[in-house]
Order: C-alpha cells, then sequence, then structure tokens
C-alpha cells in the first residue's frame, strides 16, 4: 500500500529493496548503497515508474520527473568531467553495466511556481520518475552475476540510474510493464530488451478493446496497428475520439487533422510525405474518355485446360490460359493444379516428369525445416525467444482462423494443426522475417485448395515473396501501395480526393487492410479464391489490386460524400463493407478502369510507371514537348483481348446460381507429417 503524500494513482506494481549504487566501486560502503521503492502506478491516463529513496517515501516534492517537456523539474545532463577514468582492464567488468551512474548528474532547472522544497538532502538527488512513453529500452544483467538489475534509457537517450533488486528479481517489473508496452530483445544486444520492438508489435492481440481504459486503448493502437486494423479499427473510433477529446464539451469538435495524424503517428514508418516520397505527380484534370463496358466469362473448365496441355503435360498457349483465368477464374476442381502455376510453384513451361521431380526435391527440403522446429526441445525453446514468440503468435492466429469453412471447422481440427506446422516451418524458412500476424490469412485459403501440407508450403511461401514488403518492420511496400493508390484515385476522380482530403482521410490509410491481405478479409472464403486467382495473372496491368481498390471506393463514393461523411464515419464505413463486396461486379469495374487508361493518350508517367504500361512515346501534361496526338498507349500483354470468350453480364450477375464447392471426402482423413 502507498505512503501517504507518495504520487496518488492506481499502484500497478510494488517493490521494496531496490538500491541504487551511487559508487560503482567494489565496497560494502552501506552509503554507497541508496535503498528505495520502486512502483509503477497509473495515474491520468498515465503509466509511470517511479523510485525514490526510502527517506523520502513521505516526500513527493522530493521527486524529480525525468522528461523533455518545460515542465519537468529537472534535466538530465551528461557531465564527462566527472566520469572517473577507468582502465582497460575494467571495461568487461561488473561495475561497467552500470558505470553510468557517476556519468548521469542533476541540472536543477529554475522554478517558477513559487514552491520549490527548501532543501534536498544527498540522497534525495537520486529519486525519478517518468511516463512510460518515454521508455526506449531496458538493459538487463548477466544471468548468474549477483542482483539483477535494471538500466532504463529513455527516448532522448538519457540513461537513469540503474536499480539493484537486492530483495527478489526483476522480472515482475518486467511482466508488469508489459502489460502496457510491447518488449522485445535487441538484435544487437540480447539482455537490452527494446520498446514497441516493430515486429512483435505487428502482432500483439487487439482483443477485448472496448473494456480497457482509454490509455491502455491507445497505446495499444499506437504499439499495434496491424492487429487493430485486422480486427476492425472502425468499431472503436468513436471511443477513441473520447478518450482523446475528454469530457469537456467545449473539445467535443475534433481539430483537424488530429485523428488522420494520431493514425499516421499510430503506424510507423507510414506517414506520407509529398514533398519527400518518390511516385508523387501533380495531376491535372484529364479526360480520360469513355469507360468501356466489361463482361465476364465463365470459370475456366477441365476441358478447356486440358485442351491446353500436351502429351509430355506442357500447358500450351500459357497467355490465352492466363486471360481465360483473368476473365473468369477457375472452375473449383482445377484450383489445385493451376494455382501452383500460377504462384511459381510449378514453371508454365515444365513437363510432368519435371513437376514429378521438383515435387519430390520440395518435399524433401520441406521436411527438413520443419525438423528443425520439431526437434527443438522445451529447454532450448526457452533460450531461443525469437522462436517462442513466433509460436506463440501462432498459435493464437490459427485459434483465430475463419471456422465458417469445414476444413476448418473444430478445435482439433487437422487442416488447423497443419496451418500452425506450415507457418513455424516457414519461420525456419524464413527466419529474419519470421511470423507477423495476417500471414495465416494469406495461407488458410491455400491449404485449403491444395488439401497437402508440401505443396500448400510451397505455394505460401512463393505468395509470400509477392506480398514480402507488407510484412516488413519499415513497411516501406504499404508505404508504396498508400501513395500509388492515392495517385490513381486522383486521375480518376479528383474532386472525390479532394473530399477526402478535407476530411483528413486523403492518404487512404482505411484502405490499410485491403492491401496488407489482398481483401483476404473483405470477401467470403470462397469468392477470395476467385479474386486472388484472377489477381495471379497479372492482367491485364501491374498492381490491378490497386484498381481493385479504386472500383471500390468509386462505388462508395456517393454515399460517403452524399451523406458528408467525416473521417470517423468513412474509417466506420469502409471496415462494414466486409462480405458485402459482390466481387464480379468489382472484377468489371476495375477491368473497365484499366481499359480506360490504357486507351487514354495523355496519361500521367507516374500512373503509367504504376501500371506498367509503356508510355515513352505519351504526351504526358508535364512533358516539354508535345507529340503525335494520335500515339497511342501500349499495353503490356499486347495480346489481351476479350471479343471471343463466353460473357457474364457487366452487372457481375450470372444467369446460374454459384455453385457451392463441396468438401472433398479426404479432407476430414488429413493428418499432420
Amino acid at each position: 500500500m502507498a505512503a501517504a503524500g507518495v504520487v496518488s494513482g492506481k499502484i500497478i506494481y510494488e517493490q521494496e529493496g531496490v538500491y541504487i549504487h551511487s559508487s560503482c566501486a567494489k565496497t560494502n560502503d552501506q552509503d554507497s548503497l541508496i535503498s528505495g521503492i520502486l512502483r509503477v502506478l497509473e495515474k491520468d491516463a498515465e503509466v509511470i515508474v517511479d523510485w525514490r529513496p526510502l527517506d523520502d517515501a513521505l516526500d513527493s516534492s522530493s521527486i524529480l520527473y525525468a522528461g523533455k517537456d518545460s515542465s519537468s523539474v529537472v534535466e538530465w545532463t551528461q557531465t564527462p568531467k566527472e566520469r572517473p577514468h577507468r582502465g582497460s582492464e575494467h571495461v568487461n567488468s561488473y561495475e561497467a553495466e552500470w558505470d553510468m551512474v557517476n556519468t548521469v548528474s542533476f541540472k536543477k532547472k529554475p522554478h517558477t511556481n513559487g514552491d520549490a522544497p527548501s532543501h534536498r538532502n544527498g540522497k534525495s538527488k537520486w529519486s525519478f520518475l517518468f511516463s512510460l512513453t518515454d521508455l526506449k529500452s531496458i538493459k538487463q544483467n548477466k544471468e548468474g552475476m549477483g542482483w539483477s538489475y535494471l538500466v532504463f534509457r529513455l527516448k532522448d537517450d538519457v540513461i537513469l540510474p540503474a536499480l539493484h533488486f537486492h530483495q527478489g528479481d526483476s522480472k515482475l517489473l518486467i511482466e508488469s510493464l508489459e502489460k502496457y508496452v510491447v518488449l522485445c530483445e535487441s538484435p544487437q544486444d540480447k539482455r537490452t530488451l527494446l520498446v514497441n520492438c516493430q515486429n512483435k508489435s505487428l502482432s500483439q492481440s487487439f482483443e477485448n478493446l472496448l473494456d480497457e481504459p482509454a490509455y491502455g486503448l491507445i497505446q495499444k493502437i499506437k504499439k499495434d496497428p496491424y492487429t487493430a486494423t485486422m480486427v476492425g479499427f472502425s468499431k472503436v473510433t468513436n471511443y477513441i475520439f473520447d478518450s482523446l477529446r475528454g469530457s469537456d464539451p467545449s473539445t467535443h469538435q475534433r481539430p483537424p487533422s488530429e485523428m488522420a495524424d494520431f493514425l499516421s503517428d499510430a503506424i510507423p514508418g507510414l506517414k506520407i510525405n509529398q514533398q519527400e516520397e518518390p511516385g508523387f505527380e501533380v495531376i491535372t484534370r484529364i479526360d480520360l474518355g469513355e469507360r468501356p463496358v466489361v463482361q465476364r466469362r465463365e470459370p475456366v473448365s477441365l476441358e478447356e485446360w486440358s485442351k491446353n496441355i500436351d502429351s509430355e503435360g506442357r500447358i500450351l498457349k500459357v497467355d490465352n490460359m492466363k486471360q481465360m483465368i483473368f476473365r473468369g477464374g477457375l472452375n473449383h476442381s482445377l484450383r489445385k493444379q493451376a494455382w501452383k502455376f500460377l504462384l511459381g510453384y510449378f514453371p508454365w513451361e515444365s513437363t510432368k516428369d519435371e513437376r514429378t521431380q521438383l515435387q519430390k526435391q520440395k518435399t524433401d527440403e520441406y521436411f527438413r525445416m520443419k525438423l528443425q522446429w520439431k526437434s527443438v526441445s522445451e529447454e532450448q525453446e526457452k533460450r531461443n525467444s525469437r522462436l517462442r514468440d513466433y509460436r506463440s503468435l501462432i498459435e493464437k492466429d490459427v485459434n483465430r482462423t475463419d471456422r465458417t469453412n469445414k476444413f476448418y471447422e473444430g478445435q482439433d481440427n487437422p487442416g488447423l494443426i497443419l496451418l500452425h506446422d506450415i507457418l513455424m516451418t516457414y519461420c525456419m524458412y524464413d527466419f529474419d522475417l519470421g511470423y507477423v500476424q495476417g500471414m495465416s490469412d494469406l495461407l488458410s485459403p491455400l491449404l485449403y485448395v491444395m488439401e497437402n501440407e508440401v505443396d500448400a508450403f510451397w505455394c505460401f511461401a512463393s505468395y509470400m515473396d509477392q506480398m514480402h514488403q507488407n510484412f516488413e518492420e519499415q513497411m516501406q511496400g504499404m508505404k508504396t501501395q498508400l501513395i500509388q493508390l492515392s495517385t490513381l484515385l486522383r486521375l480518376l476522380d479528383s474532386g472525390f480526393c479532394s473530399y477526402l482530403e478535407s476530411q483528413d482521410s486523403g492518404y487512404l490509410y482505411f484502405c490499410f487492410r485491403w492491401l496488407l491481405i489482398r481483401f483476404k478479409r473483405e470477401f467470403s472464403f470462397l469468392d477470395i479464391l476467385r479474386l486472388w486467382e484472377v489477381i495471379w495473372t497479372e492482367l491485364p496491368c501491374k498492381n490491378f489490386h490497386l484498381l481493385l481498390c479504386c472500383a471500390i471506393l468509386e462505388s462508395e463514393k456517393q454515399q460517403i460524400m452524399e451523406k458528408h461523411y467525416g473521417f470517423n464515419e468513412i474509417l466506420k464505413h469502409i471496415n462494414e463493407l466486409s462480405m458485402k463486396i459482390d466481387v464480379e461486379d468489382i472484377l468489371c469495374k476495375a477491368e473497365a478502369i484499366s481499359l480506360q487508361m490504357v486507351k487514354c493518350k495523355e496519361l500521367p508517367r507516374a500512373v503509367c510507371e504504376i501500371l506498367g504500361l509503356q508510355n515513352s512515346e505519351v504526351t504526358t501534361p508535364d512533358s516539354d514537348t508535345g507529340e503525335d496526338e494520335n500515339v497511342g498507349m501500349t499495353h503490356p500483354s499486347s495480346t489481351f483481348h476479350s471479343n471471343t470468350l463466353p460473357t457474364l453480364a457487366a452487372s457481375g450477375a450470372r444467369d446460374d446460381s454459384p455453385t457451392h464447392i463441396s468438401v472433398p471426402p479426404n479432407v476430414s482423413r488429413l493428418t499432420p507429417a
């Protein structure tokens, strides 16, 4: 229980017998050991770490606040002249681990409120507290070297005195802090825990947010944007606004850009600066011409596929086959074969014998990698924090797999076990990337279609080659796609873009989940099979998935603008489109947009680069010289055509009802290797 006069707040952690060693020398001088109390408190929507000597436990005025803002009572300053000279023999000594005690002193700021304490004793000067939001890292002691201790480093690189735990160890403190921030090992030093380590923060749980206090909610969003986006970010935006603006009625009008800035800050590395980012181009109003009417065809049948295979098993007329798949998708019975080609697991020009040999080779390779993590003992895993973290995150995500598909029904379903095993093996395949939340979404349809552990793994590895940048720590892939999407949408409808910008939504952060996992949570399980196989043809242009985004946004433009949606409403509306989008209708619209752009003679260079169109002869608004206005755009797949294909109405509706895909009888007998 906190003593009277101590900083008020809910005590999360309290430990006596936490010492500062004011001298680095190996001495039993009790004056060099300052005993104190360490507390972690929740106060005014902040979490505070507070240490003070026992002598000051009843005097709250003795606390020095280590912070950067002007209201701080003290500044921490490095004083090299006070740093004792050490010979080389001390470099690796135990004392060197906490010799920063003598390199940090306090420079008192002048008090402006007239209530400065009249005196401070020698021990009081070591008191400190700081907000958890200012913490950068924690350094731990080497195991087996006396008392456990921790050294806190703040974000402005201030290093606080080492805290030595003479009574018990520091594990309980670390566990208490992990309720509020994510801690993970530094790649350079395993004893250093970094705060809000990005790769781990991408994969933390975002459940039960609405039951948490404002501080916990905002901190989880700041450190965990991926999960927030995955679970349904819009559901908590009203609560976020309330948390940010407080209960004062005068603040209920949200300041301009407040939430947009919050979102861009919440997703590290994602903030977009038009002046600094390559790819931005001033897009003037351009007449794109009339948008053509597009029709879809029926899925490629087994008969059509078989006719395109020669006697040795090679696929003939590959370009024509890709066109048919783009126009109508695949009959489900073909997906197990065709997806291996679309994803690059099987070369299109390979023979049946070559593919059989490749499968044998890949099977051996897969099980060697699987054996690596299967043979890790429990004791070994305890010493490998990354592998331990990967396993924990995978188990959480696998347990959250969509169970509406019979393939993944039931807690101990073989499909779920295989998901876990494949994802763990992928961590061996790409240990640097490891596992990040969202990967299980990309794998589950592949395993469902392949019904085979090895084939599913290699198809997944091929897909991850395409999607890798989405999950990298710097998030450059996500950032680039949002910039490109903004460029395309501005060309298509500058008025809509201007409206979104007026509502702090111009950077389209609400499309984050679409791009991250390729619409996996926006369409039904069966629809996503169709959508992905169309995208994998890489027709009719590069980055067709961005045109799909444009098509969806165009479809929602009228409602967003007529109802004057603001930032919060736009975010909520886009999120609630999940499972309500007609996949065939959006495919028609996106293809029509691509054809409209291909026919445009004045397409901006930035747009040509995004879509992979050859524009060396095309006049663009920023060109210095004019060209023959009859020069047209060359499509990357000039043979792409549609005039001879069976069709589907432009509305996306078929004459016959969609065929239900039944689960093959052998699925329930699948067992992990």
